[in-house]
């Protein structure tokens, strides 16, 4: 079994919990308010802001066995730079204030979430970023298209509020590719478990994320 293999296995059961958040079942039944839509870009904004620089310290704490590794980051980094802009593009085109946003706190579980990857990338590997990485491209590419679709048609939105959603859906296959490769050649047990521990701990805290946004949307 693959390592990629291994780390699907093993964080199986808080995938499961992270789909199984109301929220993200109301959206595929069509059940979204502008509000809701606009809660989630928020809480995304907070954990996105934070790839580059989660990446730039993985970069600086890898050691020069992971050389290799070291330049995927630089890859990743020139992949995901600039991404939080799309999302304070989309949020304007929903009608909301870019600047409220950027300027607003964090939900408690979008911070920790962060957080979570700091701590791991400095106590246990710094190879640590890639749980997180799993969770959230994972993800995004199972379930961001269809949302997108399924939010625009409800709330007939323009397409320019989507730019995120679809930057990271069905058109994402190649980047989810890149990264399967990447994690098949990591053998260091340390950074394996690294990877793992922290893809649990995201998948609980991303999950709470969605449960969080009908109470962020003012419901």
């Amino acid at each position: 079994m693959t390592f990629f293999d291994t780390l699907c296995e093993q964080t199986q059961t808080e995938r499961a919990l992270l789909l199984d958040a109301p929220v993200i079942k109301d959206t595929f039944a069509g059940d979204i308010t502008r509000e809701r839509y606009q809660s989630f870009l928020g809480q995304a904004y907070h954990h996105v802001k934070h790839t580059v620089p989660l990446l730039m310290r993985a970069g600086s704490l890898l050691p020069p066995s992971l050389e290799w590794l070291r330049k995927a980051v630089v890859e990743y980094v020139d992949e995901e730079y600039g991404h939080e802009r799309w999302i304070l593009n989309d949020l304007k085109a929903t009608g909301a204030d870019p600047e409220r946003v950027k300027n607003a706190e964090p939900h408690w579980t979008t911070d920790a979430m962060v957080s979570v990857v700091y701590d791991h990338m400095q106590r246990y590997h710094p190879a640590a970023f890639f749980g997180m990485a799993h969770v959230l491209e994972g993800t995004s590419v199972q379930l961001a298209t269809q949302a997108a679709h399924k939010v625009k048609e409800r709330l007939e939105l323009p397409n320019s509020a989507f730019s995120y959603l679809l930057s990271h859906g069905d058109l994402d296959q190649d980047h989810v590719k890149f990264f399967e490769d990447l994690m098949n050649q990591l053998t260091d047990v340390d950074a394996q478990q690294a990877v793992i521990r922290t893809a649990r701990s995201v998948y609980h805290l991303y999950g709470e994320m969605f449960r969080a946004i009908p109470s962020l949307a003012g419901e």
